[in-house]
């Protein structure tokens, strides 16, 4: 059985998150995205170290769409270079995973993902 995926990236606001999180979804990209808002960023741009306030999305996903959806993500994000970081799941919860299975296959009547 495939496994799931989890990504990890942010976005510089929450309603920003949720409307690219609602698109994959509907892209049956992700089986579903955690918002998590309120996160003080500190970080290294350009030579600069920087703060800033983002949130995180976490995205729930499967292996086999991994190209797919970080291409998906990528277009939508309005970051330069948007933090995209795939984490493989070990040990998940069957029933998880046949949901986000079940979630992320494409729709025969609706055609190819992405």
């Amino acid at each position: 059985m495939e496994r799931a995926l989890l990504v990890y990236t942010t976005f510089p606001d929450a309603s920003t998150a949720l409307d690219v999180g609602e698109e994959l979804v509907r892209l049956r990209l992700a089986a579903c995205v955690n918002v998590l808002p309120g996160m003080q960023s500190v970080y290294a741009w350009k030579g600069v170290v920087e703060r800033g306030t983002e949130v995180v999305a976490i995205l729930k996903s499967r292996e086999g769409l991994v190209e797919a959806l970080g291409a998906a993500l990528k277009a939508r994000h309005p970051y330069e270079t948007p933090i995209i970081l795939h984490l493989p799941t070990a040990g998940a919860d069957p029933d998880t995973v046949a949901w986000i299975l079940a979630e992320t296959t494409p729709d025969p009547q609706e055609g190819p993902i992405g």
